[in-house]
């Protein structure tokens, strides 16, 4: 039974690490996206500058929310460390999008609208897998589990045993 009431509670932590960080990515994503299409047809930008300068601020909006909402409860390893893991890893993440992208836009020459967006959304999703993925083994740590043994009697007490 302690089995399953530990794989529940993992379980459910997941689940609730996975909506919060799903919640940040959806707005992320608007302000990605969007700034991306802004800059690219609205200013028309090059494909993968628009991406760059578009990243950059949603990932900026993403670490925030991530580290103190998503993962504020794991261990703080110093915002220094944090940051620049976290951009490090955005940009590994933006280079898999870039990617996907350079190649619809120069190899296939596909310049439309529509076959941006699709490499947008493509890159983004692949690029989403890994932030996940690394955030959590690099970026935000697990809490270091306090083990405090519980007496079984208050001090003073005694058992009555029947």
């Amino acid at each position: 039974m302690q089995f399953l009431r530990h794989a529940y509670k993992r379980f459910a932590d997941l689940v609730h690490e996975l909506a919060k960080f799903g919640a940040i990515g959806a707005v992320a994503f608007v302000i990605d996206f969007g700034a991306t299409n802004l800059l690219r047809f609205g200013l028309g930008w090059g494909p993968l500058t628009s991406k760059v300068i578009a990243t950059v601020i949603a990932a900026t909006f993403a670490y925030l929310g991530n580290r103190y909402w998503t993962f504020r409860h794991r261990e703080q390893s110093g915002l220094a460390r944090e940051y620049f893991l976290f951009f490090l890893l955005n940009g590994i993440g933006l280079l898999i999008s870039m990617l996907v992208i350079g190649f619809v836009t120069y190899t296939l020459d596909l310049q439309d609208p529509i076959s941006y967006n699709v490499a947008l959304l493509v890159g983004t999703a692949l690029g989403t897998l890994f932030r996940f993925w690394s955030y959590k083994k690099w970026v935000f740590l697990a809490a270091t589990a306090v083990t405090e043994e519980i007496p079984r009697e208050l001090p003073g007490t005694t058992t009555k045993t029947r």
